[in-house]
Order: C-alpha cells, then sequence, then structure tokens
C-alpha cells in the first residue's frame, strides 16, 4: 500500500487494467486536519492491495479528479471552503460512477440523509473509522473489482440481442433507458457525451410509445396543463384498453451498431409528420421535441407505415471513444 499524507499531487500509479490482471485500485482521502489525515493512514497501515493518497482540502481533491482520478473518494463531511456534501455533489456530477463515502465527526441520521442526496454512495461517523472505516472500504473495493471485471467482460462481447415487454409504467421506462446506455457503454465505444445522448433519446422514444401511443394522449394537453396531463396519465393506466397494451423493446448491439425498435399497441401515427424539417419551436414544445432530439442525437430514425413502431439507430465504430 502507498500512503502519501502531505501531498495529492500526481505520484506513479499502478499499471492500468489489462488482460494478464487488474491494476491496484486507487483511494483518495479528502481532510483538512492532518491529525485525522495521519490517524486514517494508521489505520489503513495493514490495508493490502490498496494505493493510497491524501488531500488537504475539497478544491485539491478536485484538482486531483481532473488529474488522476482515483476509484474511490473519502471525504470529511465539515471542512472550510468547500464542505463534503458540495464536493459529493461535484464529483457526482463530473464521475457519476465513483464512489463517495462521507465521514463527519458529529454523526446522526439527518447528516447521513444529506449526504446520500449529495450523491454520496454511503456515510462514516468519525467516531466509529476504528470499526467500520476497514469494512466500509472493503465494501466499496468488492463493487468496484466486481464493476471492473463486469466491464472487462463487456468489451470482449461482439454480438447481443434482447427483448423487453414494459407496461405503462413511467419510472419503469426511464429506468430501461438507463439500463440500456449501460449495456452499450459497458462495450467501452461511448464517451460521456454520447451516453446521454443515447439515453435523451431512448427516454423520449419510450415516454413516446407510451403516452402518445399506448395511453394516446396528445402533447396539446401536456402544453396546456401539465397537471391534467399526468391526471390523465394515472387515470389510464388503470382503463381498458389502455391497461392491457405493452412496450415491446427489441435491441440488437454489437460492436458496429446498436439498435433498438421500440413498439407500442396503440393505433399508431401519420409518418409522414415524422420526416418534416425540424423547426426551431420544437426545441420549446413541451412533449412535442421528443422527435426531434431521437432525430438529432441517433445516427438513424425510421418509423413503420403504421407509426407505432420506431427504429433507432446508432453507429458505434465513427471513432467514439470511451470517457
Amino acid at each position: 500500500m502507498m500512503i502519501d499524507t502531505e501531498r495529492c499531487g500526481p505520484r506513479p500509479r499502478p499499471a492500468a487494467s489489462t488482460d494478464e490482471g487488474p491494476r491496484t485500485p486507487r483511494l483518495l482521502v479528502v481532510d483538512d486536519s492532518e491529525f485525522e489525515r495521519r490517524r486514517i493512514a494508521v489505520l489503513l497501515g495493514g490495508f493490502e492491495g490498496l494505493d493510497v493518497g491524501f488531500a488537504p482540502g475539497a478544491a485539491e481533491a478536485l484538482e486531483e479528479l481532473e488529474r488522476d482520478p482515483p476509484d474511490l473518494l473519502l471525504s470529511d463531511l465539515v471542512m472550510p471552503e468547500m464542505d463534503g456534501l458540495e464536493l459529493a455533489r461535484r464529483v457526482h456530477e463530473a464521475r457519476p460512477g465513483l464512489p463517495v463515502i462521507l465521514m463527519t465527526a458529529f454523526g446522526g441520521e439527518q447528516e447521513a440523509v444529506r449526504a446520500l442526496r449529495s450523491g454520496a454512495s454511503d456515510y462514516l461517523p468519525k467516531s466509529r473509522l476504528d470499526k467500520d472505516l476497514t469494512p466500509t472500504l472493503r465494501r466499496a473495493l468488492d463493487a468496484f473489482a466486481f464493476d471492473l471485471r463486469r466491464h472487462r467482460l463487456a468489451r470482449g462481447m461482439r454480438s447481443q440481442a434482447s427483448t423487453y415487454e414494459l407496461d405503462n409504467d413511467p419510472e419503469l421506462a426511464s429506468m430501461l433507458a438507463q439500463v440500456l446506455v449501460d449495456e452499450v457503454a459497458g462495450l467501452g465505444l461511448l464517451d460521456r457525451s454520447a451516453r446521454i445522448r443515447l439515453r435523451v433519446a431512448l427516454q423520449e422514444a419510450l415516454l413516446n410509445a407510451l403516452f402518445h401511443g399506448n395511453l394516446e394522449l396528445g402533447s396539446e394537453l401536456r402544453r396546456e396543463d401539465e397537471a391534467a396531463f399526468h391526471a390523465h396519465v394515472a387515470a389510464r393506466r388503470v382503463q381498458e384498453p389502455y391497461r392491457s397494451r405493452r412496450i415491446r423493446v427489441r435491441v440488437v448491439l454489437d460492436r458496429r451498431a446498436a439498435v433498438f425498435e421500440i413498439e407500442d399497441q396503440g393505433p399508431g401515427f401519420d409518418v409522414r409528420c415524422a420526416g418534416r424539417p425540424v423547426e426551431p419551436e420544437d426545441l420549446k414544445r413541451v412533449g412535442g421535441r421528443g422527435l426531434m432530439l431521437m432525430r438529432t442525437f441517433m445516427d438513424e430514425v425510421s418509423h413503420n407505415s403504421r407509426g407505432n413502431v420506431v427504429t433507432m439507430t446508432m453507429r458505434l465504430d465513427a471513432g467514439r471513444s470511451p470517457g
């Protein structure tokens, strides 16, 4: 284990993960108290398989995040200038997959809730560091190792086909959008911006199939009265024929492209409308911008003649790189 309690600048890093084996994970500890940094260093003295660095404050930690991102971050909650909650929020925005564990000398459920809502993945009272620090880090590192192996396994995937069938639950549709993005991102062929675009396009397509396809609700109602629109959604989800309708999603994925076919069981729509040029006003329309976003963010978008199936393609061999 490598420990340096005085600085968080560049240091020799273990070799990156290769086919021969994974690299040593790195922990960055953030605390403005030199005493606490040294205490944690002592507690981790026998923790094998971990490269540990220290930062004296949130600003230094953010610099290190840009320069040489760690795999796990352990931060004090109460610090001058920028506290651990704000640091967790910024880390969550910059690197959503980076686990952040917040620790405080004060403890209490209220602080724990605030920490978790800020993007922290765990919470650790300093009064229990002696007992809980090592098992807490071990849990986080076990998850890190699992994700690393899953990522390596996904990079070896050459093709995959799957089918999902959903009822008319908006939350489930949004969750599926993220699951599908994760499947594609596992190939290591999408940068962060491309992952965001893919998620937006998938979510718009799934919610269009749900709201406008299966439930037959128009965009006009949502523009005029958002609350009334969602009241209609809730009502139709338990009424026939809407409640029995399903959304079927077929996915074909390889290292060249990701193809998503989303089918609803509604009456469809006039597909000639889908081919019109994108207008600037489309960006301002609440519920009318879905098709525009899909066409903008995906490489290909097409509909069947009935208008109840949309097929979207994102090419993965166009020079996109992981970020």
